[in-house]
């Protein structure tokens, strides 16, 4: 059964193997990436994310990246990636949040790959009752220059 799956497993690995390009074939590259943790009490949350693509003659290529973590000793904590892709672009959205009775962190990061422009962005907001939230934001964009 172990080989079965370890077949499967490799199978859909080959399938799913992006197309290797070198960057000399690329006419323009560029990448985008943030990532932020928040952390208050004893709860913690961190999500990153990263994007790319490379302009050819033959079209553009794209990638994506996503994911979180959170964590408290008390606590609840979750978090979730969700990745979304259609003929025009690839977007990218991670969650992360741990609570412990009013204490609280929390972070998001949103990526978006569309045609020859990257966006990026990260939240991460941490709260203690009685006191003013910690909220800090980072956003960065790259428009893929025009051959």
């Amino acid at each position: 059964m172990k080989r079965l799956m370890l077949a499967a497993g490799l199978a859909a690995f080959t399938l799913l193997a992006p197309t290797t390009l070198l960057a000399e074939d690329c006419t323009a590259a560029g990448t985008v990436g943030t990532g932020g943790s928040a952390a208050a009490g004893d709860t913690s949350a961190s999500t990153v994310g990263t994007g790319g693509a490379c302009a050819t003659d033959d079209g553009t290529s794209a990638s994506i990246a996503s994911g979180g973590s959170a964590a408290t000793a008390d606590g609840k904590a979750k978090s979730q990636t969700k990745v979304t892709e259609n003929p025009n672009q690839l977007k990218a959205q991670s969650k992360a949040q741990a609570m412990d009775q009013g204490t609280f962190s929390k972070s998001k990061t949103k990526t978006r790959v569309q045609g020859d422009a990257l966006e990026n962005s990260t939240r991460t907001m941490s709260h203690v009752p009685g006191q003013k939230p910690v909220i800090i934001k980072t956003e960065n964009g790259v428009l893929l220059p025009q051959p």
